[in-house]
C-alpha cells in the first residue's frame, strides 16, 4: 500500500519520541497520523538533558530555533561527592564539545521540548494530530494496518509505529515481557531561580553521588527555573508491594541522604514529596518489527536514566528510521527491517551501559568508591573518551 493522506503511517503515541518520529517521516513528504491517548498533547515531568546525538537531530528537523529560545546551554557536567561536597570530575560542554559533535548539549523543561516538537508538527501539511486515542488493537492484513481505539475510532494506514512508551501495548505484538523495577525511585522539583541559594555555578549541570543515591541539579526554561531530581534505592522494596507507594517514601529519602553535605541537604528541602517516580527499564529485544509494524523510543528500548540517553535514543531512532524510509521508499517492510538492524544493537548497548553506569555512580563498597573516584579525578574536563560512543553517534549518521 502506498502512502498518501488516506493511507498514512500511523504513529501510536504523541510523546517526545512519537512527535520526533512524525517529523522525520514528514521530512520525506510521508503522510503521518499521530494518535495520542490523552485529551491533549502534553508532557509531564520536569527537566531533561539532551546530548549532541539528540540536538543534531533537532537541528536537522528544524526544531532548534524554537528550542534555542527556551533551553539552557550548560558549560560543564560536574560529578560531586555528596558527602564531602567536593568536585570529583567534570566534562566541558562549551565550544570544544560543540565543535567535536556538531551540536550543543542542552537542558530544558520536558514540557518545553514537547511543545516545540508539537508546534513544528502542527505546522506540517503532512502530519495529522489526533487526541483521545487509547489504542486497544493494532493489526496488519493484506498490506493494510488497522489501529482501533477504545472509544470506537478505527484508523487504517500503510504502516504503524508504536511510540507508546514504557508500558507500551504495541510491544505486546512482539514479546510478552514486563518492565523491570530497578528498586530506585525519583522525586523531582523545579523551583524559581530567585529561591535558589547556596548553589555553585548556575551554568553547570551537577550530579551529587553517593552509595545507592544521587541528586541532579540544573537550570531550565531560559534559566528561570532550577530543576532538581533526587534518586535513591529503596531498602523497603518488595515485589508484592511494587505497585504501591509503601516503598521509596519521603521518610526513607531523608534517612538515605542523612549525613550528606549542606548543599545536598538544602536541595532536599525543595523537592516535591507528594509524587514519586519508580524507575523501570526492560530487557533488550532481539526483534521489534513485524511486516508493517515496528516500535520506537521507550516502547522499544526503555532505559534507566543514568546516562541521560532515553530521549536521545528516541531521536536517534527517528532520524535513522526516516533515512531508511527515504532509502527504501514504498518498501516499508524492508525499511523497518533495516531500521531495526541498526537500532537494536545500538539501543541494547546504551540500555546495558545505563545499568552499568548506575552501579558505578551508586557504588557501595569502599574499595570500589576509591577506585572510581581516583579514575574520575585523574581525567581532564576535555577528555571525551567515555561519552564519544554516546554523544557522537549522529555526527556521522545524520545524512540530511
Amino acid at each position: 500500500m502506498s502512502n498518501d493522506q488516506n493511507n498514512p503511517i500511523i504513529v501510536i503515541g504523541g510523546g517526545i519520541g512519537g512527535l520526533a518520529t512524525a517529523l522525520g517521516l514528514a521530512e520525506n513528504k510521508k503522510y503521518v497520523k499521530v494518535l495520542e491517548q490523552a485529551p491533549e498533547f502534553l508532557e509531564i515531568g520536569a527537566g531533561i538533558q539532551l546530548a549532541a546525538n539528540a540536538t543534531n537531530v533537532l537541528q536537522r528537523f528544524g526544531v532548534m530555533d524554537k528550542i534555542n529560545e527556551i533551553a539552557v546551554f550548560p558549560k560543564r557536567l560536574v560529578l560531586m561527592d555528596a558527602y564531602t561536597g567536593k568536585e570529583l570530575s567534570a566534562l566541558d560542554l562549551g565550544d570544544v564539545y560543540r565543535e567535536r559533535y556538531g551540536a550543543p548539549y542542552i537542558v530544558l523543561h520536558r514540557s518545553d521540548l514537547h511543545k516545540a516538537l508539537y508546534d513544528v508538527c502542527a505546522e506540517s501539511p503532512y502530519i495529522e494530530l489526533v487526541t483521545d486515542q487509547s489504542i486497544v488493537k493494532t493489526e496488519e492484513a493484506n498490506g493494510v494496518v488497522t489501529v482501533a481505539a477504545a472509544n470506537g475510532d478505527v484508523h487504517t494506514g500503510s504502516a504503524a509505529i508504536g511510540a507508546d512508551g514504557l508500558w507500551s501495548n504495541t510491544r505486546k505484538l512482539f514479546v510478552d515481557d514486563q518492565p523491570v523495577c530497578s528498586e530506585y525511585v525519583a522525586y523531582r522539583g523545579a523551583i524559581p531561580m530567585e529561591d535558589v541559594t547556596e548553589v555553585g555555578n548556575l551554568d553547570d549541570v551537577y550530579m551529587w553521588i553517593g552509595p545507592n543515591f544521587h541528586l541532579v541539579q540544573y537550570p531550565v526554561r531560559r534559566g528561570e527555573l532550577y530543576n532538581q531530581v533526587v534518586v535513591f534505592k529503596s531498602s523497603e522494596y518488595r515485589k508484592e508491594i511494587q505497585f504501591t507507594d509503601e516503598w521509596g517514601t519521603p521518610e526513607e529519602m531523608d534517612r538515605v541522604f542523612e549525613g550528606t553535605c549542606s548543599l545536598v541537604q538544602t536541595a532536599l528541602t525543595f523537592i516535591q514529596r507528594q509524587k514519586r517516580w519508580p524507575m523501570y527499564d526492560r530487557e533488550p529485544l532481539n526483534n521489534w518489527t513485524k511486516g508493517r509494524i515496528t516500535l520506537t523510543g521507550d516502547a522499544a528500548h526503555p532505559m534507566l536514566q543514568y546516562l541521560a540517553q532515553g530521549a536521545c535514543q528516541a531521536f536517534e531512532d527517528a532520524a535513522y528510521l526516516a533515512d531508511m524510509v527515504e532509502q527504501h521508499d514504498e518498501d516499508i517492510e524492508t525499511a523497518f527491517q533495516k531500521y531495526q538492524e541498526e537500532r537494536i544493537p545500538r539501543t541494547a548497548y546504551v540500555q546495558n551501559n545505563a545499568r552499568l553506569w548506575g552501579e558505578i555512580i551508586h557504588a557501595i563498597a569502599p574499595e570500589t568508591i576509591l577506585l572510581r573516584d581516583t579514575i574520575l579525578k585523574s581525567r581532564a574536563s576535555e577528555d571525551f573518551q567515555f561519552v564519544d560512543k554516546f554523544h557522537g553517534y549522529n555526527k556521522n549518521k545524520v545524512t540530511h
